[in-house]
């Protein structure tokens, strides 16, 4: 599995197909970018410059919302993630 560094998170986007009132499912270049995402893995946390480390906010199996053009695509083992930094992150949904 991947493992991220610093303040990095891996996140796995909840995609769902989207219907039109008529049925028409909508090709997926064409849905804007999902915005909530599983997190799968984190770093362990941000270096300040005193050399201490900030823990994460957020915690594996958490759902959280990010920015919507965040991050990195990074297709692994089959499987699309997404890496983003701990700052992208904009909420823990519950």
């Amino acid at each position: 599995m991947l493992k991220p560094l610093g303040d990095r998170v891996i996140l796995q986007a909840q995609e769902d197909e989207e219907q039109t009132v008529g049925g028409i499912v909508l090709a997926s270049n064409a849905q804007e970018k999902p915005q909530t995402a599983k997190v799968i893995a984190v770093g362990t946390g941000r270096t300040l410059d005193n050399g201490d480390t900030v823990a994460p906010a957020v915690k594996e199996g958490q759902t959280v919302l990010f920015d919507k053009y965040a991050g990195t695509e990074v297709e692994y083992d089959g499987a699309t993630y997404l890496v983003v930094h701990e700052k992208d992150l904009v909420a823990i949904v519950d």
